[in-house]
C-alpha cells in the first residue's frame, strides 16, 4: 500500500466513523457541547459537511491558488439551520461523492502542487490533514457524548503524523524549550511513539537523546487533546494521563502547554 492508498484508506475509516455517529444521534444528543471550542455536536457536523463539500470536485491548479474554503461563512450558518436528520443526510451523501473521487485519484494527483492549511505542499498532504481534522472532530463528539472510540489503529497513527511534525515548534515555541535542553515525549495507550527534541539553536528533532532533561509521558488520546487545545490540561494530569519526570519545572510547564492548534 503506498501513501496515497494509505491516506484514502484512512479517510475512509473516519468518514464511515463520522457517517455513522451523526446518523444515530438523538435531538439531545446534538445539542451537546463538543470538545471542540465553541461548537456544539450539531457545529461540529456542519463544519466538516460545508468543508468537505467544497472539496468534493475540487482539484488544485497549483500551490499557488487560494485554498477553497473563501466565504464559507454563509454556508456553515445555513448549515446549522438544517433540521439534524437532513444535515447527517447531506454529510452521508457528500462524504460518498468524495470516496467516488478519490477512488478514481491518482498519484499524479497526490503529488501535484497544491494549497493546504499549513501552507504549499501537495494534494496528498491536503487530503492527510483532511484525515487529521475528521479523526479528531470524530472524538470531539464521542468523548463528551460518552460514546466509545477506536482511539489506535492506521488512522490514528496517521493523526498523530500531523501533531508529531510540528512537534519542533511544540517543544521550542509552545512550551518554550531552553537552549540545549532536551525532551523525550513519551507516547504510551493506544498508539506508542517516541519523539525527542533536542535545542541546538532551534528546536529539532533528533533520533534518541540518552540523558533528556525532561520526559513526558503521555496516553496518546490525552496528547492529542492536549495539542489541539481541546482540555483542559489538568484534567488528564489528574487522571494519571499525563506525567512527567527528570526536570520537573520543565516537565509540568510542558505538560500545560502542548497547545499548538485547535
Amino acid at each position: 500500500m503506498n501513501q496515497r492508498e494509505l491516506t484514502v484508506d484512512n479517510l475512509n475509516r473516519c468518514w464511515d466513523g463520522c457517517a455513522d455517529l451523526f446518523g444515530s444521534l438523538s435531538e439531545q444528543q446534538w445539542q451537546v457541547r463538543s470538545h471542540c471550542p465553541d461548537w456544539d455536536v450539531k457545529g461540529v457536523a456542519a463544519h466538516l459537511l460545508v468543508a468537505e463539500r467544497t472539496l468534493s470536485g475540487w482539484v488544485p491548479d497549483s500551490a499557488d491558488a487560494p485554498l477553497p474554503f473563501a466565504g464559507l461563512g454563509a454556508d456553515f450558518a445555513a448549515a446549522l439551520e438544517m433540521p439534524a436528520d437532513e444535515l447527517a443526510a447531506e454529510l452521508a451523501s457528500v462524504l460518498d461523492d468524495r470516496r467516488a473521487q478519490l477512488a478514481d485519484a491518482d498519484d499524479e494527483l497526490f503529488d501535484a502542487p497544491s494549497p493546504t492549511p499549513v501552507g504549499k505542499l501537495t494534494y496528498g498532504r491536503f487530503m492527510a490533514i483532511r484525515e487529521f481534522d475528521f479523526w479528531m472532530h470524530e472524538r470531539d463528539c464521542r468523548m463528551p457524548l460518552g460514546l466509545p472510540a477506536d482511539n489506535g489503529g492506521p488512522a490514528a497513527e496517521m493523526a498523530l503524523d500531523e501533531v508529531h511534525r510540528s512537534i519542533g515548534y511544540i517543544a521550542g515555541k509552545q512550551v518554550g524549550l531552553p537552549q540545549g535542553a532536551s525532551m523525550h515525549f513519551e507516547i504510551t495507550g493506544a498508539c506508542t511513539r517516541d519523539i525527542f527534541v533536542a535545542v541546538d539553536g532551534r528546536a529539532a528533532e533528533v533520533e534518541s537523546l540518552a540523558d533528556p532533561t525532561a520526559t513526558l509521558h503521555c496516553d496518546s488520546m490525552a496528547f492529542m487533546n492536549l495539542a489541539c487545545g481541546r482540555v483542559d490540561p489538568e484534567e488528564p494530569i489528574a487522571a494519571g494521563l499525563v506525567s512527567w519526570s527528570g526536570d520537573e519545572e520543565l516537565g509540568a510547564h510542558a505538560a500545560r502547554h502542548l497547545r499548538f492548534t485547535m
